[in-house]
């Protein structure tokens, strides 16, 4: 028996809480009977939601790591002339991204079936880290690393950023590690800097990395990258901020 929540969120339907959100709404039945909050259903159980049936229980996790390439857009929907991740990589089973890049950056993307792998990968709370290079149109100053790397308030979203990594790489590159995922963060952290980003890479998220991924192409995660990603949502469900379980 199983919870129905995460019935459905292993069976990439939805997060453990939007399927909770669902129930309460009646969009979900079990047998033809509206189910309830906290309900166990068994293998055999015939699962709707909206009037379509929910497919197989478990389905195998699906997590690769795509090096996206600029120009590329962040999105399920169609995007008019531009192209969206998922017209992109025309990837045999349905899977989405975790964690947007904007249209202009490029790299590491993960992608996946598991709406509730997503949310934990996402959750703010937990301080994941994600690495980026990055290229800015002018040499720039140890002042600016130290700006970035102390947390730089942006007027427009009324907020300072959390205090990050900064290594500078070059005269106009460094690397940045973030464990928040502001909308176009780094770019704006930048721009409020006096410097503008011409160049953006995503080369890590967690303890998955770019690597020698070529732009364009994906690879699904390898078993150790998957058990040292798993032991790293657990350890932060646990702690401070975490959700627990």
């Amino acid at each position: 028996m199983l919870r129905l929540n995460k019935y459905l969120s292993e069976a990439g339907v939805c997060s453990r809480r939007e399927a909770d959100r669902l129930i309460e709404q009646g969009r979900v039945k079990v047998d033809g009977t509206p189910a309830t909050v906290g309900m166990q259903v068994d293998e055999h159980a015939q699962i709707t939601v909206d009037g379509k049936a929910v497919g197989e229980k478990k389905q195998k996790t699906i997590l690769i790591a795509v090096n996206k390439p600029r120009g590329i857009v962040c999105s399920e929907a169609h995007q008019g002339n531009d192209t969206n991740i998922i017209e992109f990589l025309q990837y045999p089973k349905r899977i989405t991204y975790m964690g947007r890049l904007d249209k202009d950056s490029e790299g590491l993307l993960l992608m996946t079936n598991r709406g509730d792998l997503i949310n934990e990968m996402m959750r703010a709370a937990h301080y994941h880290e994600k690495e980026y290079e990055v290229v800015v149109d002018r040499p720039f100053t140890d002042r600016f690393l130290n700006d970035l790397a102390a947390g730089v308030y942006l007027k427009e979203l009324d907020v300072t950023t959390r205090p990050c990594q900064v290594q500078r790489l070059g005269k106009r590159k460094f690397s940045i590690v973030l464990t928040q995922g502001l909308n176009r963060q780094i770019r704006t952290m930048s721009e409020a800097l006096g410097y503008k980003v011409t160049e953006l890479v995503r080369v890590r998220i967690m303890n998955i990395e770019l690597g020698n991924l070529k732009r364009g192409e994906y690879r699904s995660l390898t078993d150790e990258e998957l058990n040292e990603l798993y032991e790293e949502l657990k350890g932060s469900e646990n702690a401070p901020g975490g959700k627990g379980r």
